[in-house]
């Protein structure tokens, strides 16, 4: 048990430091090509899924220990992307300005703009973790061949970063808070259809729509709270929204297994609506508050 939760505690440390990559992308593009450039690191996690499988699949009996080898590949590819990031050279106008201390977090953090961008980002992730990680148990307890939760999940993580490509580029033309909206609606159709039966073609057409839902929310998310600090604030504020996603991400993949098993493959979905509700009504209070980026 202490090992399954030293991996656990790994692989979110590990997940938390890459998800820094998106804001990195953003201070280093020019003002009018942000939107975009966090949209292309979304878009390379593509990369990731199919090469990531492969190399799990390659080294896992590389030991005598089941699946070390792909631990100590995945090291090789961690070694391997400090080495490229070594190579990134930041502007020494944002090094010095990160070394003042800007405004106290909290007030940061009571700012609509920064609780709509938290909460939608977070409640968002925690959706999409907790359908995600219930549908290969949810496929089996259903009858349903292994090989079919597998298409299903592939297909997923295609509609979680393939839009990586134009998402900045929706985001840019029509706003963040309408790619929010839609990335929500997104999530709700869903639901719905996973909800109208337990096929084969239900999970599949979901678990698309939720990672193409979850990329909008995500990415748009992270373009909102672009908005809501100074550049000497951006360490801080960074590891707010950092945390708030991660916090939630650890809950939902605490639960899902657990609420999948006792409750049910409906009721999950069912009370998934809760976060989806919250969210749409985060995005709604924040259009009225009129915060809104000058670029929206």
């Amino acid at each position: 048990m202490e090992d399954i939760i030293a991996l656990m505690l790994w692989k979110w440390n590990y997940n938390a430091n890459a998800q820094l990559y998106r804001f990195a992308a953003a201070e280093l593009a020019l003002p009018a090509f942000r939107e975009k450039a966090i949209s292309l690191v979304m878009a390379g996690g593509l990369l990731g899924a199919v090469a990531g499988p492969n190399l799990a699949a390659g080294t896992r009996s590389l030991t005598e220990v089941p699946f070390a080898g792909a631990y100590l590949a995945l090291t090789g590819v961690a070694l391997l992307a400090m080495a490229l990031l070594a190579f990134i050279q930041f502007p020494p106008a944002l090094t010095q300005q990160s070394g003042s201390g800007g405004r106290p977090l909290r007030e940061i953090m009571r700012q609509p703009v920064f609780i709509v961008a938290a909460a939608a980002g977070a409640l968002g992730y925690g959706v999409m973790n907790l359908l995600m990680a219930a549908t290969p148990i949810a496929m089996q307890v259903c009858g349903l061949p292994f090989s079919d939760a597998a298409t299903v999940l592939e297909w997923h993580v295609i509609g979680m970063f393939a839009p990586g490509f134009f998402t900045g580029h929706l985001i840019k033309r029509f706003g963040t808070l309408p790619i929010m909206a839609t990335g929500l609606a997104l999530n709700v159709v869903c639901v719905l259809i996973a909800l109208s039966g337990v096929e084969f073609q239900q999970f599949l057409i979901a678990l698309f729509l939720l990672g193409i839902g979850w990329n909008f929310l995500f990415t748009a998310s992270t373009t909102l709270a672009l908005s809501a600090y100074r550049p000497e604030e951006k360490d801080k504020a960074q590891g707010a929204l950092n945390f708030c996603v991660f916090a939630v991400l650890a809950l939902s993949s605490l639960a899902s297994g657990v609420l999948v098993t006792t409750q049910g493959w409906t009721l999950l979905n069912l009370g998934s609506l809760l976060p989806l509700g919250l969210t749409g009504a985060a995005l709604a209070w924040l259009a009225l508050q009129g915060r809104r980026r000058p670029a929206i």
